[in-house]
């Protein structure tokens, strides 16, 4: 596979491994941050995630939507989160794919960027912001009479 680098800090490259980091954060597997930028044009980097179930690879992709748009202020272009089988995320110089652990296997996309350089992904040193939650409706509370 790739090699690991340390790539020249740049805005789009602390972004690229914030994405990453929000993802595990979410306890997705397999994360890994790729620099393909000398390799086509369409972004700098690509993101890979994996989730075991439907809900996870929503829940991973909402999370990466919630605090980008927090700490960054930008919302992507999204793709497939009618089935949440394959989910991306297009940031522009970064795009986001978001996978169901056997559709991942499947498609195995990133070993045709397996010349493109890994990035490290060092553990996130702060919090990440809580997610707002949809308000729970009043419970209901029977009467005898």
């Amino acid at each position: 596979m790739a090699r690991l680098t340390h790539p020249k800090p740049s805005p789009t490259l602390e972004q690229a491994v914030f994405i990453a980091q929000a993802a595990q954060e979410k306890q997705a597997g397999e994360v890994l941050v790729l620099d393909v930028g000398a390799m086509t044009s369409i972004a700098d980097y690509f993101v890979f995630a994996s989730g075991d179930s439907v809900p996870q690879v929503r829940g991973i992709t909402s999370f990466i939507e919630k605090v980008m748009s927090t700490r960054y202020e930008i919302s992507p272009e999204i793709e497939g989160k009618e089935t949440a089988n394959w989910i991306l995320l297009d940031y522009g110089d970064i795009i986001v794919h978001i996978f169901k652990s056997d559709i991942r296997k499947y498609y195995a996309l990133e070993s045709m960027w397996a010349d493109a350089p890994q990035i490290s992904i060092p553990e996130s040193r702060t919090p990440f912001p809580q997610v707002a939650r949809a308000p729970k409706a009043p419970a209901r509370v029977a009467r005898l009479s």
